[in-house]
């Protein structure tokens, strides 16, 4: 399912899936990932979008089909060619949406596309991850790896029963491992705030990001911004996808309707 994007060609097709071809979409939804996720998270959504818009999900090196390539570890050396992918299909208006450490990449590659200019970016999702003035990294490489599965199953993202398998482990757990030392070494620098609008999401009872945390994602950008609360933990999307897809297709205007939660703009 991992489809080539028509018509593209360069970094795009290294670095996007593209499970579903729309033949004219009005605009691209490009999904990134949480910390060990894959591009084949997001396909799910298949099933809730309209044939208007087309879904390109992010695959981070080191997981899946790019399994021989080294995992990034480092902001910069993941966003810096990811905003160039991005770009390559920026003929449709681009949405960004970004689950945990997916929201901060998803930030990271939306300035630069700001940069270039500021009509590239149309919206901005950044859902269970705090605004990046306020976050409080740890040090991943402290974490052995039971402790490391004990985390993961605690946030409720992966099948912790996966890693009872010792070949199936040692698959995963570099991919994990290097995307936390990525997000937990993040820091965030000072630049021109964001022009898009832009939507903080996040669970209601999600351990991680607290309501106050993630309504300073507001200080991102000088476009419209919203905070979204849904019902759920920091994985609120996978029970919640109906919903929560309504709810981005109702903020974008592209139909009527709203899924669960509560919306506020401070």
């Amino acid at each position: 399912m991992n489809r080539t994007i028509p018509g593209v060609t360069g970094l795009a097709q290294e670095w996007l899936r593209n499970p579903r071809p729309r033949r004219r979409p009005r605009l691209r939804l490009v999904c990134f990932p949480h910390a060990g996720g894959s591009a084949r998270f997001f396909y799910p959504w298949l099933r809730e979008l309209p044939v208007a818009v087309e879904l390109l999900a992010v695959q981070y090196p080191g997981r899946d089909d790019r399994l021989d390539e080294p995992v990034l570890d480092r902001m910069d050396l993941l966003t810096d060619p990811l905003a160039e992918a991005v770009a390559e299909v920026a003929d449709v208006p681009l949405v960004l949406f970004g689950h945990s450490m997916g929201a901060s990449v998803a930030f990271e590659v939306a300035r630069r596309l700001d940069s270039r200019s500021p009509d590239l970016v149309r919206h901005l999702f950044v859902s269970a991850r705090p605004a990046p003035f306020s976050s409080d990294p740890a040090l991943a490489q402290q974490r052995d790896d039971d402790t490391l599965v004990r985390e993961l199953a605690r946030l409720g993202g992966t099948d912790s029963t996966l890693f009872d398998d010792p070949e199936i482990r040692a698959t995963l757990l570099p991919a994990i491992r290097g995307d936390y030392r990525l997000i937990e070494g993040y820091r965030y620098r000072a630049g021109p705030p964001l022009t898009c609008a832009t939507t903080a999401v996040v669970g209601s009872h999600d351990p991680e990001v607290p309501n106050r945390l993630a309504e300073g994602w507001q200080a991102a950008t000088t476009g419209t911004f919203t905070l979204r609360v849904m019902p759920g933990g920091h994985f609120y999307l996978t029970e919640r996808r109906s919903e929560l897809i309504a709810y981005l297709l109702t903020a974008l205007g592209m139909r009527g309707g709203h899924g669960g939660g509560h919306a506020s703009t401070p």
